[in-house]
This record gives C-alpha cells, sequence and structure tokens, in this order.
C-alpha cells in the first residue's frame, strides 16, 4: 500500500474508533432555558388586554360613562394581600420600584446606602439618581449581600441597606435585620429577581421598611415590563405614591389610606397602565402554581445530586422558601467550574456562572465616578471623593461568583428533562475536578 494512503486510512480508522469510544451526550438536543412567565400566558391574559381594548381605557385613572379602569387597582390590592403587606403600588419597572422606595424613605445627598458589589445596575442608578452615595459590601456564598461585611462600612450617614435576594433565593435577613435595628437604618428589600419567594414563612418583601419587585420579561411573573412597591407604614407608602405620581395623590390610593400627611412635592410619572395591570393580574393569580411547578422539579434534583460524594450547593438560607432555581454548584477553582460548564455543554444540557447581576464596583461608570452633570452630588462631598471603588473593593464577591455554575430548571421541564440534568451533572462534575 503507498505510504501516505497508509497513513491517511491509519488516521481515519483512528478517530472513528476515538469516536466509537466517546459516549453519547445525555441529550440529542441541547436543554432550554426559558422565561417562566410568557410559558403560562394564554386566553386569561388576552381577555384582560382586549377588555381595555373595548373599554378604551388604557389609562389606570381614567373612567367613562360610568367605566372605571380598575385593572390596575385590582392587581395592587391582590398582590398586597399576597405578599402580606397593607399597601401595593404598581410601577412601569423594577428600577422605577427602586427610586419610589429612594423617594419614600426620604434618601438623598449626603446619605449613604449599603447594597451587595453584585446586583443589577438599578440598585446603584437609583441611589445615585437620588443623589446619596452607594457603598458596597461583599456577597457570600449565598450570593447575597454578607452580613458581616455591613457593621464596619457604616458612618454617621449611612440610611439604609438594600438586601437584595439574587436568583431566587432570599438573603440573610435575620442579621440583616438586626445590624439596621442596632444603627437604626431603613431595609429595602429588592425582590425583583425573587418575586414571591419566602424567608422562614413569609414572603419576601414584607419584612423591610418597602419592598420592590420587578416584572420584566425574566422575572417570575411579566407583564413584559413593570414594577410593583410594598409597604405596611402609611407615610413611606404616601410618599412613593406622590412620588410616582408627579407628587400628586388620587383615589384608590388616598381611599386605601383613608387620610394622607403629606403636601404636594416634585415627583415623576411611573405609573402601570392598564394592559399591564391586566397582565399582571392574571399572572399574579398563576404565582403559586409556577412556583410550585419549579420547586417540584428542582427538589428532584437537589435530591439526586446531594448523594454525589463531595458536591456542594450555594448556601440557602431558607431551602424551603427559595425558587430553587437555578441549582447552583460550588467548586474550588475558576478552572474546575469552567470545564464543568464545557462538559455541561457537550452533554447539551445548560449550566451558567451565576447571571442576571453584574460586579457594580468594576463598572467603568462606577469606578470613575460619572453621573448625568459633572457636579452631581453623589461623589462631590469629602466623603464621595474618597471613595474608592473597582476590584479592590470586591475581592470575595469575585472569587465567589468565579466558583459557581448554575443549572437552569424550569417549571414547565418534564421528568425526562430533570433526569437528563441529574444525568449530566453526574458525568460532568467528577470530571471537572480533574481540571
Amino acid at each position: 500500500m503507498d505510504r501516505r494512503k497508509f497513513v491517511a486510512a491509519t488516521a481515519a480508522a483512528t478517530a472513528a474508533t476515538t469516536q466509537a469510544q466517546q459516549p453519547a451526550p445525555v441529550r440529542d438536543k441541547p436543554l432550554r432555558s426559558e422565561h417562566w412567565g410568557p410559558l403560562y400566558y394564554d386566553a386569561a391574559e388576552k381577555a384582560q388586554v382586549d377588555e381595555v381594548v373595548d373599554t378604551g381605557l388604557p389609562f389606570r385613572f381614567s373612567s367613562r360613562r360610568g367605566i372605571a379602569a380598575l385593572k390596575v387597582a385590582t392587581y395592587e390590592k391582590e398582590f398586597a394581600a399576597k405578599i402580606g403587606a397593607r399597601y401595593a403600588l404598581a410601577v412601569s419597572s423594577g428600577t422605577a420600584a427602586l427610586e419610589c422606595a429612594m423617594a419614600a424613605l426620604q434618601i438623598g445627598p449626603g446619605d449613604e446606602v449599603i447594597l451587595p458589589a453584585w446586583t443589577w445596575h438599578s440598585d446603584c442608578t437609583a441611589i445615585v439618581r437620588a443623589g446619596a452615595l452607594p457603598v458596597f459590601a461583599e456577597i457570600d456564598e449565598t450570593f447575597n449581600l454578607d452580613p458581616s461585611d455591613i457593621e464596619h462600612r457604616i458612618t454617621p450617614n449611612t440610611k439604609a441597606i438594600i438586601a437584595v435576594h439574587l436568583q431566587g433565593s432570599p438573603a440573610h435577613l435575620d442579621p440583616i435585620f438586626a445590624i439596621a435595628r442596632k444603627h437604626k437604618l431603613r431595609v429595602i428589600e429588592d425582590c425583583s429577581q425573587a418575586v414571591g419567594a419566602s424567608y422562614k414563612g413569609r414572603r419576601l418583601g414584607s419584612m423591610g421598611d418597602i419592598g420592590t419587585y420587578s416584572h420584566q420579561e425574566s422575572k417570575t411573573i411579566t407583564s413584559g415590563e413593570g414594577g410593583t412597591v410594598v409597604s405596611s407604614d402609611p407615610e413611606i407608602f404616601e410618599r412613593a405614591v406622590r412620588f410616582h405620581d408627579v407628587g400628586s395623590i388620587r383615589p384608590p390610593h388616598s381611599e386605601t389610606l383613608g387620610a394622607t400627611k403629606l403636601a404636594p412635592f416634585v415627583g415623576t410619572n411611573f405609573r402601570m397602565n392598564e394592559f399591564s395591570g391586566g397582565v399582571m393580574l392574571v399572572q399574579l393569580r398563576k404565582l403559586d402554581a409556577i412556583i410550585a411547578s419549579v420547586r417540584a422539579n428542582s427538589a428532584r434534583v437537589y435530591e439526586a445530586l446531594s448523594k454525589i460524594s463531595g458536591l456542594r450547593f450555594r448556601t440557602r438560607p431558607d431551602s424551603a422558601g427559595d425558587l430553587a432555581s437555578p441549582v447552583f454548584i460550588r467548586f474550588e477553582s475558576k478552572a474546575q467550574r469552567d470545564r464543568f460548564l464545557d462538559l455541561m455543554r457537550a452533554e447539551n444540557v445548560p449550566a451558567t456562572p451565576p447571571g442576571g447581576s453584574v460586579v457594580l464596583p468594576i463598572q467603568s461608570y462606577i469606578e470613575n465616578k460619572v453621573a448625568t452633570h459633572p457636579a452631581w452630588p453623589t461623589w462631590t462631598s469629602p466623603r464621595g471623593r474618597a471613595i474608592q471603588y473597582g476590584a479592590a473593593s470586591c475581592p470575595r464577591t469575585s472569587d465567589v461568583l468565579s466558583r459557581f455554575a448554575g443549572v437552569p430548571v424550569g417549571p414547565k421541564y418534564t421528568r425526562q428533562d430533570t433526569d437528563d440534568i441529574v444525568a449530566a451533572v453526574r458525568k460532568a462534575y467528577p470530571a471537572a475536578l480533574k481540571a
């Protein structure tokens, strides 16, 4: 045989043998991760939208010929009851909800707010747009604010702490509340990524001074965009209402409060419209079913993976109360984690690093202290000029995030889907540890 043909034939045979020896991936097609709320859209959401079209009353405070626009108002009433708060205010986005919280707590120039170094931009921008100073604290292996890193960051100017409940799981609220009480600080619960989750039997958002939620497409329930503010303090709630509606207050909020205490002040327009209100009303009524389904699927995954020797999960302060998705697995190094991601991809089962947020102190606009105007008060005070951001301000946060990988679990996953997740992790996890 010709030498070149022999070498080529040998190489082809070796490749074929190697390929035959490679085990088939767990799935033929990739397992897809999808946003939960739209999976549950049906004729009920459509009927709500059609009703708004038919009545011609898209503005939440409209009325005509004895017909009143009540979808947003009904949603607010039912949301407050679901969460366990006295009052709820529907707004245009989760970001708007956070800005209402700043106004409601009268946070402004000269004030400082402590927040986790890893969260979404809106937690920081709401502080900056109020003229206050963001002070970042490290996260722990809950991916949420580390209570042990809060107290030494408190100054005489500190006014509030934002406890953000990220990727479906509650923060360690008991020690956070204890620190807040000790130092007479307000607590804002940002529940944008954990709508419907709970902590020791109480829904997230109902325990702080004020709670905020997002209903953007990727959240538990959604109208595409939208947000909600809750509080059980009438004065805090009135201030949030006035801020979201150009400083005014009108029915049904004035009726809900019974008596108002505040004079009008400069506000903005963060009102929710009736189209969004109708969709959110239907989605809210499906919330418990969505959560029950994802928890049931995740429970199967957690139970099976807990039998793998040495495997450790993300720390969960209340495993019964969180949304249980994604299921995050801990590694000793970034190299192991990255190898695991590659191996899972080969099995057609998605796995990702912690997501949905950013490490804020390393964002250029924060590290370089860039606001909308050079005279913006956030960073013009001596304290504002002195504070330093950047990677050196949050090394533990970056380390934690580099060592975890998460496998999404959806409410509509089948038993075969969850079995495939378990099978893929069983193959990939021990191999990744060799990295």
